[in-house]
């Protein structure tokens, strides 16, 4: 019988989107018109990394500021993509989707890289009066490594029913 050989992935980390589904969903009437509006969504892609450092170890003190994984904000203005900075309604403070991914390294890790999926859910700010938005995303693993940058598709957050 033979051994099937492990698979070998680059030590740094690659991505690629699978889905991004919305959810949470509020209807409006604007001027006789209805409108749904999607607040929240998830999004989903899967990840490989060769020496297996992805994510932050529990015992870990980090700064207030620290994050592995990093979500930038797009709105389709006039069809043109633009970044656009997040501020907080309520307080004025720029906001952002970055987050932190937990250790993702199996506790008897063999050295032979690691795969998976990674989801998380994202807030779609309703404020805007652009109704098409994108995000962008990469990840660092602990070395410093940073994946390629995957794109979704565009999410349409506003729908005429």
């Amino acid at each position: 019988m033979q051994c099937k050989e492990p698979e070998k992935y680059p030590v740094e980390p690659q991505i690629k989107f699978e889905y991004f589904t919305r959810f949470d969903t509020i209807t409006k009437s604007v001027n006789g018109q209805i409108y749904l509006y999607y607040n929240r969504g998830a999004l989903c892609f899967s990840y490989t990394d060769g020496d297996g450092d992805l994510g932050v170890k529990i015992d870990s003190t980090l700064p207030a500021d620290f994050a592995n994984m990093f979500i930038i904000y797009y709105e389709i203005q006039n069809n043109d993509t633009v970044r656009v900075a997040l501020v907080a309604p309520d307080t004025g403070d720029t906001m952002t989707y970055n987050t932190i991914i937990p250790n993702l390294t199996p506790e008897y890790f063999s050295g032979n890289g690691i795969k998976g999926e990674i989801s998380d859910t994202l807030f779609i700010f309703p404020t805007s009066p652009y109704d098409t938005i994108l995000f962008q995303i990469y990840i660092q693993d602990r070395a410093g490594h940073k994946s390629n940058t995957i794109t979704t598709p565009f999410i349409v957050r506003k729908l005429k029913i």
